[in-house]
């Protein structure tokens, strides 16, 4: 008998269900029983879809890239300086400050590992 989350609440009309589902909460569980399909090989096509089977290790490469474009919002304390510096490139080269800031990060995560 597959296994059955007890995360999911009972919903009351599809527009809850959807709207819980869009929430970080919604998405962890989808994310999971995504993963456990995965393992368990049981992640098929539905009846009637025009999409292929496909191999479970290619699945998880899709997922890892959609993780390379994903973003997530976080809050993080920039010295003033550092903002400041960012802005004035920013201005300098066309493009706003917080992608100057997401290229200076991702520069230096390459750097470091």
């Amino acid at each position: 008998m597959p296994r059955t989350s007890t995360d999911v609440p009972n919903f009351k009309s599809n527009a809850e269900e959807a709207d819980w589902y869009a929430t970080p909460q919604g998405r962890r569980q989808t994310q999971r029983e995504f993963a456990r399909a995965l393992k368990d090989g049981n992640a098929i096509r539905p009846a009637g879809s025009k999409i292929l089977k496909t191999d479970s290790n290619v699945l998880l490469q899709l997922m890892e890239q959609a993780k390379q474009h994903a973003t997530r919002a976080i809050s993080i304390r920039v010295p003033i300086a550092d903002l400041e510096q960012a802005q004035r490139i920013a201005e300098k080269t066309g493009v706003g400050y917080q992608t100057v800031l997401k290229q200076a990060i991702r520069a230096g995560l390459k750097r470091a590992g």
